[in-house]
């Protein structure tokens, strides 16, 4: 018999830039189902937490940070059969910050891990539960909003410049992006980014350092290249 009839469940879909390549964070699973594993780092609601607050207890299990990072509400997860213990209702987490360290195993797991987006996507590893869609509508809702918003400065130090801004774009969309054209429809854009007055050694030579501005919003958006 099902240990319960219905629970609620957050998952989260961590990434960062390290090394400059985008990473997301799993977890292999110590415990069944699915013992040994790879899975997105996740758990049940306790019974004193809403959602928000078991989404930040199980990103700090697992990555020791709460603060400095971006933690937006993605779907929700609910289809019969997706959990072999019983109905368990998920909803997912987007959670992105920049140079996050060495992963942190929960209680519940035998090791966490970063591992390289692109080796997701190529199959290299099955994901447990239905966690390679989850995966795949996180990344494409981090890829999309980079478009539109200021999402690319969550994987950004408070100040930065525009080189390491675009640094950003490439690591998250997987391709090259013109350098001129990038800086023109970013400091074209009113209130994207505001001038901090620094100067920082980009390449060795020096360069503006600005951070996110008020508005948030790129207008015209700026589309992927195919």
């Amino acid at each position: 018999m099902s240990p319960f009839s219905s629970a609620v469940a957050v998952d989260l879909v961590v990434l960062t830039i390290r090394d400059d390549v985008l990473q997301l964070l799993l977890v292999e699973r110590g415990i069944e189902p699915f013992s040994g594993s790879w899975a997105l780092p996740g758990g049940f609601v306790l019974d004193e937490e809403d959602l928000e607050r078991a989404a930040y207890r199980e990103l700090e299990e697992e990555t020791g940070v709460t603060r400095g990072v971006h933690l937006e509400q993605l779907r929700s997860y609910g289809a019969p059969g997706r959990d072999p213990r019983g109905r368990v209702i998920s909803v997912a987490w987007l959670a992105l910050a920049p140079g996050l360290g060495e992963a942190l195993a929960g209680s519940d797991a035998r090791q966490a891990r970063w591992w390289p987006v692109s080796e997701i996507e190529g199959g290299t590893v099955a994901l447990a539960f239905d966690h390679a869609q989850i995966f795949a509508d996180g990344i494409e809702r981090a890829r999309a909003k980079l478009e539109y918003s200021a999402l690319a400065t969550a994987f950004c130090p408070p100040e930065f410049t525009i080189a390491q801004l675009r640094a950003v774009y490439e690591a998250v969309w997987g391709v090259e992006v013109d350098p001129r054209n990038f800086h023109r429809k970013v400091t074209g854009s009113a209130d994207f980014l505001e001038l901090t007055g620094g100067v920082a050694r980009d390449g060795g030579r020096p360069a503006q350092l600005y951070r996110p501005g008020a508005i948030g919003v790129l207008q015209p958006p700026f589309t992927r290249p195919s």
